[in-house]
């Protein structure tokens, strides 16, 4: 198709001036066959990339044919998630810019109705929302259809996905017969062409023929790597590839909340999106990834619909989709609008057959790429380093030191000895290799814009799982002999032997009840009083086993070997290991419970996903008592403890063994 100027689509001067200011010059392909007959009033089809430029194909003619004068709603454009309502919405309002009266709401649900209502009543000539929302307008009487004229479904085939499709005939029933229906679509499957056929009147088709469904700009690669060695291989990419900008698609919410996490305690700066999370939370993330505030955006594939963030380096494909034609879309967020791009996908064992599946469908070559190794990373790293050195002395703006370093050579140090020690303070930030910061209860984390950034790669933490002198995990007990200083001591809590080599407080005149917690290895989990086992002198005297005073770090990545990871790549299935019971050194051991109040057990703990605030909300929300009443949280592996004001113990048992805690049912009893 010949290219064509908007200037010669026969568009106003308003609409022209605001294309001018928005930049555009030349229309895209799909811009450029659908808006002229678009103006002429026919119904059309349009089939085209994600990317390509649909939203102004049929937003152009919907601010055109809007009559500034009537405050009533003429344009109608559905979309199927809120992300691309917003998005649409805000093109919509640019594109009105100069056309005075004319406005745009978006509507849609997590938002307030008054607000939507607010804007309806003042008269928004174009609604654009998603069918849920428009549904509810509709029954409240809110959003009347009397002066429609056009009809947009944005993203057709995924509101069908997503189960809207009768919200949709219900809402296209309600509209004049007399409309224009505008249907755009990326794929075009066969419950899309039985809408068309029910609901457009002799449609014309506008679909733009290609070679490759993907963007030519996109490089696509896929590495074989087992599932447990994904997490070591993303964060090798990352930091071979130098990536500061990117979006990882994951295909549960479950493994995008795991995955922040990992990223997180790795020094990367990454937040997630998905559909559990509120609207303000969503619009919170997205703001802060559009102003570069994040590297990686983890996301599922619902919520991510209408990300349009200029300047996305990557796409990971951590899980590969289950549809191809979502594989399509998830590439479409990255390459944009002509720019370089990089989409990296993970498979393992019969995956790769998906990745064929992928080829066909996209009619483009996914290359396979090799694993890089721990020493590859680390070479790359150091030469980043070494070219900001050479940039830095050859432009000679660095501060002269000559006299310490005189110093140093009278002493009898070598030049490169020197050099090579200055270059170690600087990688490893002074000689001292910076600890994961520990893990916060949420109702205590700050917020994310409060934490530290690490956008120069030179400044993260020191990650231990390209290093084999790194401490495993089973390497870091705590001990109760560390030298941290946690305040003055009473004379009488002075730490003495006993028959074992621990460390124990002298054992108080008038020993406390001996708790009947789950015991291991001899020690009671809540740091309780533990009496000798059977076979020991019956002189032996019960020992009280103070909880270790170090704070609980976020659990590390385990480290692999690059053979390994490599020899993973020839496994024909995927096999997950049984879990690893975590170290007991490691629990969130918390401080003795306070006289006023009462411990009390829950048998429910991380492995059902339970937060302290998820404890406190529970009993509030069953019991009717304030939060107050509850104390400190220690949250375990499969059970939790949880310090109650002793008053309302009893009651609080009784209501928590008839309730759930975030979907399981929980025993509650005295610890």
């Amino acid at each position: 198709m010949t290219p064509k100027l908007f200037s010669e689509l026969g568009l106003s001067p308003e609409l022209l001036k605001a294309i001018e200011k928005l930049g555009y010059e030349q229309a895209s392909p799909i811009q450029a066959a659908a808006i002229p007959v678009l103006m002429t009033g026919k119904d059309i089809v349009g089939q085209s990339q994600t990317g390509s430029g649909k939203t102004a194909a049929f937003g152009i003619p919907a601010v055109e044919k809007v009559e500034a004068n009537k405050r009533q709603v003429q344009v109608l454009i559905l979309c199927p998630t809120r992300e691309l309502a917003v998005q649409v919405a805000e093109e919509i309002h640019k594109l009105a810019f100069f056309k005075r009266g004319v406005t745009s709401l978006p509507i849609y649900g997590g938002q307030s109705y008054d607000r939507q209502l607010i804007g309806l009543r003042q008269g928004a000539q174009i609604v654009i929302g998603t069918p849920g929302r428009v549904m509810d307008h509709m029954r409240r009487g809110t959003l009347r259809f009397d002066a429609l004229k056009m009809v947009i479904l944005d993203e057709a085939d995924v509101m069908l996905n997503m189960g809207f499709r009768e919200d949709i005939e219900l809402i296209l029933k309600a509209t004049p017969a007399e409309r224009q229906t505008v249907f755009f679509s990326a794929t075009m499957p066969k419950p899309i062409r039985d809408l068309i056929d029910k609901n457009a009147r002799n449609p014309e088709t506008i679909k733009m023929e290609q070679k490759a469904m993907t963007v030519p700009t996109v490089e696509q690669i896929y590495y074989e790597v087992d599932r447990r060695y994904k997490i070591e291989l993303l964060t090798r990419l990352i930091d071979i590839h130098d990536l500061k900008l990117g979006i990882i698609f994951c295909n549960t919410k479950r493994m995008v909340d795991d995955l922040v996490d990992h990223l997180e305690a790795q020094g990367y700066q990454a937040d997630r999106l998905h559909g559990d999370m509120t609207q303000a939370q969503r619009d919170r993330v997205m703001g802060k990834f559009r102003k570069s505030g994040l590297e990686f955006l983890v996301a599922t594939d619902i919520a991510a619909r209408g990300i349009d963030v200029d300047d996305v380096q990557v796409v990971f494909n951590y899980d590969l989709p289950y549809d191809a034609e979502d594989y399509v879309h998830r590439i479409g967020r990255t390459g944009r609008a002509g720019r370089e791009g990089r989409a990296i996908s993970f498979a393992a064992g019969r995956e790769v057959f998906q990745i064929r599946n992928i080829e066909r469908f996209t009619n483009m070559r996914i290359q396979r790429g090799k694993i890089p190794t721990a020493d590859e990373v680390h070479e790359v790293k150091a030469n980043a380093f070494l070219e900001k050195l050479r940039a830095m002395l050859t432009s000679g703006e660095y501060e002269k030191h000559d006299r310490l370093v005189e110093r140093l050579l009278e002493e009898g140090f070598a030049s490169t000895d020197i050099a090579s020690a200055l270059i170690s303070l600087l990688k490893n930030g002074d000689g001292a290799a910076a600890k994961p910061a520990p893990k916060v209860e949420e109702y205590d984390r700050p917020p994310r814009e409060e934490r530290p950034s690490f956008r120069d790669r030179d400044d993260r933490a020191p990650r231990g799982r390209f290093d084999d002198r790194a401490p495993q995990r089973d390497d870091r007990r705590p001990s109760y002999s560390s030298s941290r200083d946690d305040g003055p001591r009473r004379f009488d809590e002075r730490p003495a032997r006993d028959d074992r080599g621990n460390y124990a407080p002298r054992r108080a005149e008038k020993a406390p009840f001996v708790s009947k917690a789950p015991r291991k290895d001899g020690v009671l989990s809540s740091g309780k009083i533990v009496i000798p086992p059977p076979g020991r002198a019956a002189s032996a005297p019960a020992k009280f086993i103070p909880p270790p005073v170090a704070a609980a770090e976020p659990a590390p990545v385990k480290t692999f070997s690059d053979e390994e990871i490599l020899s993973s790549v020839k496994a024909p299935v995927v096999v997950t290991p049984p879990a690893e019971a975590k170290p007991f050194g490691k629990a969130k051991i918390s401080r003795k419970t306070p006289d006023a109040q009462t411990r009390l057990w829950l048998g429910a703990g991380e492995e059902q996903g339970i937060t302290a605030i998820d404890v406190v909300n529970s009993i509030s929300g069953e019991t009717g008592l304030p939060g107050k009443v509850v104390g400190k949280v220690d949250i375990r592996e499969r059970h939790l403890f949880v310090d109650v004001a002793t008053e309302h113990a009893n009651s609080i048992i009784a209501k928590l063994n008839r309730a759930e805690i975030k979907g399981h049912k929980v025993k509650a009893k005295l610890a």
